[in-house]
């Protein structure tokens, strides 16, 4: 499988250095040049079927040869170590949980991957004594808005040859969010930039393109930009199939969306012959592609700080990817996709809700997704909508604790962050994140 930059002026690449370069030369997010569906016998076998065994046959298009079977097994079940379970919230609303794993976010399956794909890459090269120009050290160099930074500095702790560097926005993540990435020490670097997680995603960028840089360290990219963070992704899709298809027909997936990795690797399930029904974009106050899909008018925004903090996103980067999924057809795309907005007051009124309706306890993200699920279903009633709960509720105590009474105990993987002690470097320019990556901060 080879991938091409939507910005169409570089090469084509291997997944392999797709995955080490995380963008292209010209600034594109990488694609793949095909996508072939899977078979019906697939299907009609799923419920057979063991989580490594489904998300095998859904990725091993996208990263042979360059990771051949043996290994990509291996990667696979380390990732899916945990559940991906689905709720029954009413007769016409289920929650898929992605929050089992160990920092309690949807992003440990994406991270975890990437990281076993990255040092088995590292491995391989080292091993190849014909490569002796080949840089010995990775950094992976990342922004996060939210549980990014957590999965990522875990999914890469401890990995020989990675060194990995988070920007995040100061006073602008949870407590819980920041003692997950700046706590463990070792191999990851915290950096706590003065601005919104624009600024930081715009920093990373830059650096990306700095020749003065990128001569002297090979970096790469673990957010969602990263073809080996978004397409893993795709699995939750089909784990919520298995789950549901004999007793549910038309099937809608609500997804919380900020930088649109993940709906967009919905979309991609979608691509390979998933039955997806229907794709709903669900928005807090950063609404820019809610309005373009009212508009056809897509316009960027500056970000606006809300409660579900890890969708703070005013321009995000993989909406370009499902642009191309439907060949930038507008109509095509609507036709896919529906997007609603909702404010903060509205998220808390839904997690009260959820709990003293129905005894489930969400976090703002998937708070926001019950809603959108709920407004979809006010004009298409025989459908079955899953809302994507993105995150444990305790990673947003502050918020919980307004709308729900009863104290929640703290699960084990938040316990063991909360007393650490925080490491962090306060920077406010692009200077002074190059000025670290060079070494000299």
């Amino acid at each position: 499988m080879d991938f091409y930059s939507l910005n169409h002026k570089a090469p084509n690449t291997s997944f392999k250095e797709a995955v080490i370069k995380g963008l292209a030369p010209d600034k594109g997010l990488y694609f793949p040049t095909s996508i072939q569906k899977l078979p019906a016998s697939f299907y009609a076998s799923i419920s057979d079927l063991s989580h490594n065994a489904i998300a095998f046959e859904v990725i091993k298009q996208f990263v042979s040869p360059e990771i051949p079977e043996v290994e990509l097994k291996k990667i696979i079940k380390e990732t899916l170590c945990f559940d991906f379970p689905v709720v029954n919230i009413n007769d016409s609303i289920s929650s898929l949980e992605l929050f089992h794993g160990p920092t309690m976010a949807f992003k440990d399956v994406g991270a975890r991957f990437m990281s076993r794909c990255l040092s088995y890459f590292n491995q391989a090269s080292l091993r190849d004594s014909s490569r002796q120009d080949q840089k010995k050290e990775t950094t992976v160099l990342v922004a996060t808005s939210g549980d990014t930074g957590g999965a990522v500095a875990n999914g890469f702790l401890g990995v020989e040859g990675i060194h990995v560097v988070i920007l995040y926005p100061s006073g602008k993540v949870s407590e819980v969010q920041e003692k997950q990435l700046t706590t463990l020490g070792q191999n990851i670097t915290a950096l706590e930039v003065d601005g919104v997680f624009d600024d930081c995603q715009d920093m990373v960028k830059q650096a990306f393109l700095d020749r003065s840089i990128t001569d002297k360290v090979q970096i790469t990219s673990a957010n969602s930009i990263n073809v080996a963070r978004w397409l893993p992704q795709m699995f939750y899709f089909f784990f919520a199939y298995q789950q549901l298809h004999k007793h549910h027909k038309n099937i809608v997936f609500s997804v919380p969306s900020g930088n649109f990795g993940n709906i967009c690797a919905g979309f991609m399930a979608q691509q390979l012959g998933l039955p997806v029904h229907h794709f709903i974009a669900a928005n807090n106050s950063n609404q820019v592609v809610t309005e373009y899909l009212e508009s056809e008018d897509y316009t960027p925004k500056p970000t606006i700080q809300t409660l579900s903090n890890a969708m703070d996103v005013g321009n995000p980067s993989n909406f370009v990817r499902i642009q191309e999924i439907f060949k930038n057809e507008f109509q095509v795309l609507k036709s896919n996709l529906t997007s609603f907005s909702f404010s903060d007051q509205q998220t808390l009124e839904s997690m009260k809700r959820l709990y003293e309706s129905y005894n489930y306890t969400a976090d703002p993200h998937g708070a926001i997704g019950f809603l959108a699920a709920e407004a979809y279903q006010k004009d298409h009633p025989n459908t079955h909508c899953v809302f994507l709960e993105t995150a444990h509720p305790t990673k947003f105590l502050d918020v919980v604790e307004q709308v729900i009474p009863e104290q929640i105990e703290l699960p084990a993987q938040i316990k063991a962050v909360m007393n650490q002690e925080k490491k962090s470097i306060s920077i406010s320019t692009y200077e002074e994140l190059k000025a670290v990556l060079l070494g000299d901060l």
